[in-house]
């Protein structure tokens, strides 16, 4: 027993609805809509910020909802349509709310099944919840300077892209004159059009790869507009500045070269990393690659009652690719709350990346599960190649090759097909036989 819930202290606020779900981005979001008119009880959704709607509150510019909404919408817009949406369908969203930590099961649910509960922090003080499912949607965020063990001193004027993006479309706060963007993936050219708009020139980006990782058109297009180089095969060795950044050093990867670039102000884009703090405390089970939840096609993770989506399993893929997460899995929370008692699925075997591959999700094939969201499977690569084709292996031997359509890059996610694994790997997935393996010919 905690205690916040021994006789000394006051006896917490119980809330017991049906699902909870952990974060208010497009993933959650999504999941709660689809969930909320289908479960007697209550859609519970917890978001830590001020509002809902995650990464693309703070995004102002156009490119969201094309898979999900069939429409094209700014990042704020598509934030207040995704979050509409919940509370329309019965969704109770809370902001400003965080889950501290997991709690002692009760003993007696009152009838109900309450496999876990947790505690939570809001405006209203603290509290305990006892769902009787949890979706997790945390999403992920991007490597700071730090974790990325860039030298120097800590002077102001140094952001990831989320923070930067607050700053200038949620705060209004200037950022400098003349920045420097690491990484030349999307995401970075998002950064750098945010700069744009606050009136910051982009006076280098910087790309460890020996081509620009994002795709043609957007890199061209990008460039054109902004007009800003890119140094490629480089990194950022050093932040120059003690009050405010004055420089960076950068170092050639081939020859060793290193120069310095005058600059006030510092973006650090990409290098995705799951928030996934929460799962590790309840002690599921991480993939290695991605170092979010491992999940099988239904999205289920290792602990029974706990299902994950969006960008905390791949991380980072586009915003209305995480809230099609959201909605495969309303479809395998439903079934699961429907059945008095759920069978928990047995067997499977771990479908596993292979070089160039970093990770691929979902990591997990269970025979008799469905296809996973969008019928399509996820990787990242941590090369660029061309003309590539793919390659399953299975019990020692090729089992299925698929030529891919276009060029395979870092910094993006590839999706293929899942009819890629065959069914006949997916019937006989075993862990006595050893893993799926995907990778390139």
């Amino acid at each position: 027993m905690s205690p916040a819930e021994s006789s000394d202290l006051p006896v917490l606020p119980v809330l017991t609805p049906d699902v909870l779900v952990v974060g208010g981005g497009p993933a959650g979001l999504s999941a709660a809509a689809a969930l909320a008119p289908r479960v007697p009880g209550r859609v519970l959704v917890l978001e830590r910020e001020p509002e809902a709607g995650g990464m693309p509150r703070h995004s102002d510019h156009t490119g969201y909802g094309l898979r999900d909404l069939r429409r094209l919408l700014t990042g704020p817009a598509y934030a207040r349509r995704l979050t509409a949406a919940a509370r329309t369908a019965g969704a109770d969203v809370r902001t400003r709310t965080t889950v501290t930590d997991w709690a002692e099961a009760p003993a007696d649910g009152g009838g109900r099944e309450i496999p876990y509960a947790l505690h939570a922090t809001g405006p209203d003080g603290r509290f305990r919840i006892e769902p009787r499912a949890i979706v997790l949607a945390t999403g992920a965020r991007e490597r700071p300077r730090a974790a990325r063990l860039v030298a120097g001193d800590r002077p102001a004027g140094v952001h990831t892209t989320g923070e930067l993006q607050r700053a200038v479309h949620l705060h209004h706060r200037p950022v400098g004159g003349r920045a420097v963007v690491v990484g030349a993936e999307p995401v970075s050219w998002s950064a750098a059009l945010t700069l744009r708009r606050a009136g910051c020139r982009v006076a280098l980006m910087v790309s460890r790869h020996a081509r620009t990782e994002a795709p043609a058109a957007l890199a061209v297009g990008a460039t054109a507009l902004l007009g800003t180089p890119v140094a490629h095969r480089a990194r950022v060795v050093r932040v120059i500045g003690r009050r405010r950044v004055e420089a960076v050093e950068i170092e050639h990867l081939d020859t060793g070269a290193r120069r310095t670039v005058p600059c006030d102000t510092v973006v650090f884009t990409g290098d995705w990393i799951p928030d996934h703090e929460l799962a590790r405390a309840a002690g599921i089970e991480l993939d290695p690659g991605t170092l979010g939840p491992l999940v099988d096609t239904a999205l289920r993770t290792s602990r029974p009652g706990i299902f994950a989506a969006g960008n905390l399993l791949h991380p980072a893929d586009t915003a209305d690719v995480a809230a099609l997460d959201g909605r495969h899995v309303a479809d395998r929370v439903a079934a699961r709350l429907a059945d008095p008692r759920p069978a928990e699925p047995a067997g499977g075997a771990r479908l596993i990346a292979a070089p160039p591959f970093r990770w691929v999700a979902p990591g997990l094939l269970r025979p008799g599960d469905p296809a996973p969201p969008r019928g399509r499977l996820l990787l990242w690569s941590d090369e660029f190649r061309t003309a590539a084709r793919l390659v399953v292996r299975h019990d020692g031997r090729i089992v299925a090759e698929h030529r891919l359509p276009r060029a395979v890059r870092p910094g993006r996610v590839l999706s293929v097909p899942w009819s890629v694994v065959p069914q006949s790997a997916i019937r006989t997935a075993d862990p006595a036989r050893g893993p799926v393996t995907i990778g390139l010919g």
